[in-house]
């Protein structure tokens, strides 16, 4: 007598939408980053007032340690960076902190980076800035962060306040086709940048007191 064998198919999985997601997401974004800003979107935060004249560094160089990285720490939000600009102190001049500020961003190791990306705040558009605006910012945001699991930096420094938006836009497009480990270097060299810019801009008021 011949055995007859009967074939039970295993049952198809349907893939739900949540699986989708985790599937084409990159690395898992903080859970502190990026609140829900329902109708708004936003670009790097970075103050555009630099002091004039020469800066002096007495107050930053006497300050205490801890009160001297905690507002290093507004600049670039590593704590090795910070504990090292902060280390080498006195410095004779503003030429001398930045390219220390450079040298020690320069040194960062990824888990530094990814530490001082997870940190940087956002701002809203400018005020008055159309809808479509906010559609393409949040878009091109939301397509960045989903493959490279952390916010988008850029220095805006020299770039009149009018032309931001297109900058940011341009730049988060153009970022989009590297690599990951392109893009770490590329962000790494926006931190770099915008240390430089805030450390600039805090150590002129910078005296006995803690810098807000």
């Amino acid at each position: 007598m011949t055995a007859h064998l009967t074939h039970h198919p295993q049952p198809t999985r349907t893939r739900r939408p949540q699986d989708l997601a985790t599937h084409r997401r990159g690395p898992t974004l903080p859970s502190h980053r990026l609140p829900h800003l329902p109708g708004q979107v936003a670009f790097p935060e970075q103050p555009r007032t630099a002091p004039d004249g020469p800066i002096n560094l007495d107050g930053f160089n006497t300050a205490p340690a801890p009160d001297t990285e905690q507002a290093l720490l507004t600049c670039c939000r590593s704590l090795r960076w910070a504990h090292r600009v902060a280390e080498h102190r006195p410095y004779p001049d503003l030429e001398a902190l930045l390219a220390a500020a450079d040298e020690a961003a320069y040194d960062l190791t990824p888990a530094d980076i990814a530490e001082a990306l997870a940190a940087e705040s956002l701002t809203l558009l400018p005020a008055g800035a159309y809808s479509a605006a906010h559609t393409a910012l949040s878009a091109a945001h939301a397509a960045y962060e989903s493959r490279f699991g952390h916010v988008f930096v850029i220095c805006l420094d020299d770039i009149p306040t009018e032309e931001a938006l297109d900058r940011v836009l341009t730049g988060i497009r153009s970022r989009l086709t590297n690599d990951p480990e392109e893009e770490r270097l590329l962000a790494a060299e926006e931190l770099r940048r915008l240390a430089r810019g805030r450390l600039t801009r805090i150590v002129g008021d910078f005296s006995t007191q803690p810098v807000a």
